[in-house]
């Protein structure tokens, strides 16, 4: 449930979220170590600092340290480094090719990436308690999946990713390729907003806009102004623990919007397992005014006047909605469709805040409801 508070502070707010400057960070290397197995010791890369996971990270964690770290590595998103980003993004998919395989994963922990890529004793030495994989009795051989196949997995082989010149190492014939050059101001709206889930179910869906209403006075939208929002909703902890939390949003209403106008906080929906949170989006309602009525960037109102008035002249006093008085004269004669078009005071132009649409004054003539004989005949005296 979303609660509107309207507040006269004013705060600044980022509504967009910009990857530019990650994107021109030039990433650290993933270290290497000893890794130590049981009862022995062997050098290799030690995976669990590749993905930056501890060793007790479950498959969600592993998920999106992959995510996360795929996306700063991928070759294309690294042109000015693309050799040393290539050697770490398959150093990345092979880290979670093996941390994601549990079979893999034990072999790895007990003899370190050396033990993993040689032949380890089989169950009755004192090795890996698994099944053969087809290599005889008893023993277990590595066979690394491609860096191509692990990010198709988890984002498609449509996903604005990719031109890596070929298969990543340890792939198959026809590995997906992906299209090139993408990395524009927003490169994850592309999955972020996929409905459906991966070839094995990696992706997660983002979940459907969440849409409220802004009710707006004429003046806010004449003069701007900032309103503040209210929200609560759920978000979860590293281990999934779902908690209800405040958050203040606030939007600063430019001068000239109209009705219609979105506004949206990017994922400040609810927080779910396995889905990503919806956007919340404003969406500017105009409030009635008393006096004018809004036609595009121009104000229009309409004064009623007497057929004495229209006849012979009338002075219009008009307030506009920043508080001045004007005072027009009319010396034509005001028929009903006459429009008297003061340039200038209508409502700011949003793309060209200096300059104003018009203020149009229209006129609603009383006519009289009787005329005595006298009072025709002296009307038809002066207008023929």
């Amino acid at each position: 449930m979303y609660d509107i508070v309207i507040s006269v502070s004013i705060f600044h707010t980022q509504n967009d979220i910009s990857n530019s400057e990650e994107a021109r960070e030039k990433p650290k290397a993933p270290s290497t170590q000893i890794v130590v197995g049981k009862g022995e010791k062997s050098m290799g890369v030690d995976y669990y600092k590749v993905l930056q996971v501890d060793r007790n990270a479950k498959d969600d964690d592993l998920k999106k340290a992959y995510r996360k770290l795929a996306m700063k590595w991928h070759p294309d998103k690294n042109p000015n480094n693309k050799k040393d980003a290539e050697s770490k993004f398959k150093q990345i998919s092979e880290a979670y090719d093996v941390l994601s395989d549990p079979q893999k994963r034990a072999v790895y922990d007990q003899y370190g990436e050396e033990g993993l890529k040689g032949q380890v004793p089989p169950p009755g030495a004192g090795g890996f308690p698994g099944t053969s994989d087809g290599v005889g009795h008893g023993s277990f051989r590595f066979n690394p999946r491609s860096a191509d196949d692990i990010f198709s997995e988890f984002f498609g082989c449509s996903n604005p990713f990719g031109g890596m010149g070929g298969d990543m190492g340890g792939g198959r014939a026809g590995a997906a390729n992906f299209p090139r050059g993408v990395f524009g101001e927003d490169i994850f709206s592309s999955f972020r907003n996929a409905a459906g889930e991966g070839a094995s179910g990696n992706v997660s869906r983002k979940a459907a806009p969440i849409e409220r209403n802004l009710p707006c006075s004429l003046e806010d939208l004449y003069k701007g102004t900032t309103k503040k929002m209210k929200i609560s909703r759920e978000v979860t902890d590293a281990t999934g623990r779902p908690s209800t939390t405040e958050e203040i949003l606030t939007i600063d209403i430019k001068p000239g919007w109209k009705k219609g106008t979105k506004i949206t906080f990017p994922e400040k929906g609810n927080e779910q397992r396995g889905i990503i949170p919806s956007d919340l989006v404003f969406i500017i309602d105009e409030k009635p005014h008393s006096v004018f009525k809004r036609d595009g960037n121009d104000l229009v109102v309409t004064q009623k006047i007497s057929l004495v008035e229209a006849l012979t002249g009338y002075t219009t006093q008009i307030t506009t909605l920043d508080g001045r008085n004007l005072t027009v004269p009319i010396n034509s004669i005001i028929s009903p469709s006459y429009e008297e078009v003061i340039k200038g005071e209508g409502m700011p132009i949003p793309k060209e805040p200096s300059r104003k649409g018009n203020l149009r004054v229209k006129f609603n003539i009383k006519f009289p409801s009787k005329l005595t004989s006298e009072q025709k005949a002296g009307i038809k005296r002066y207008l023929t």
